[in-house]
């Protein structure tokens, strides 16, 4: 009986099932030492793990999905507060086929490593923040690059970037956007794909690349 008392409290203390399952918990107020899922976390998996051939509704490798707060739970892959017993935080750090995503595609840098890390420190919530859209002060390297970094760099870095176009560096991004196929495409005008291919920026990050490229793509 003793042993078995020790085995359910041991299970027990095993699930951890975050709240907001459904919506996330909105914040108007952003916090900087915080990662939020909406804003940060998917935006990023979108990118490198959502997508065709991979983690994607339709593709669902190994039977995983990760398009979606209540997919990524499920899959078992995130264990809230436990980094080192995430497997989606331990595959950034595989080797060959087994790491994360997979060649030929780019690693995720260290900064996004650290966000993943920090988010399921932070009990891999469901949460958002959202506040007024800052677009009177664009930098191309706190806001710009960043945004790129998050929701474009994974598919065009590496040996074999898709479309054989990278945008890795300020003379690559600025090219595309100056020529107009940046926004583009990130907003499906004139007969241009949808990209990211997992999903739409957030309207705050279009409009912030925007100004950024009315202001003439300044690199600062």
């Amino acid at each position: 009986m003793l042993l078995m008392l020790v085995f359910l409290t041991n299970c027990k203390h095993e699930i951890v099932i975050p709240k907001n399952m459904n919506s996330p918990e909105i914040s108007y107020l952003c916090d900087s030492d915080t990662v939020y899922f909406v804003n940060d976390i998917q935006p990023l998996l979108n990118s490198t793990c959502a997508t065709t051939g991979c983690h994607d509704d339709q593709t669902a490798e190994d039977d995983i999905r990760l398009t979606s707060y209540i997919n990524i739970i499920q899959s078992g892959e995130v264990k809230p507060f436990r980094p080192e017993d995430s497997e989606i935080y331990e595959v950034l750090f595989e080797e060959g086929d087994d790491l994360m995503p997979p060649p030929p595609q780019s690693p995720l840098s260290a900064s996004q490593k650290e966000m993943i890390r920090t988010w399921i420190m932070q009990g891999a919530k469901n949460n958002e923040c959202r506040e007024e859209c800052e677009t009177d002060n664009v930098s191309f390297n706190n806001d710009v690059a960043v945004i790129i970094a998050n929701n474009c760099a994974s598919c065009h870095s590496g040996s074999d970037p898709n479309g054989g176009i990278y945008l890795t560096n300020y003379t690559e991004i600025s090219a595309i956007a100056s020529s107009g196929n940046l926004l583009n495409v990130l907003t499906a005008s004139n007969g241009a794909p949808q990209m990211p291919p997992g999903g739409t920026l957030d309207n705050c990050s279009i409009d912030q690349i925007t100004k950024w490229i009315e202001d003439g793509t300044p690199n600062h």
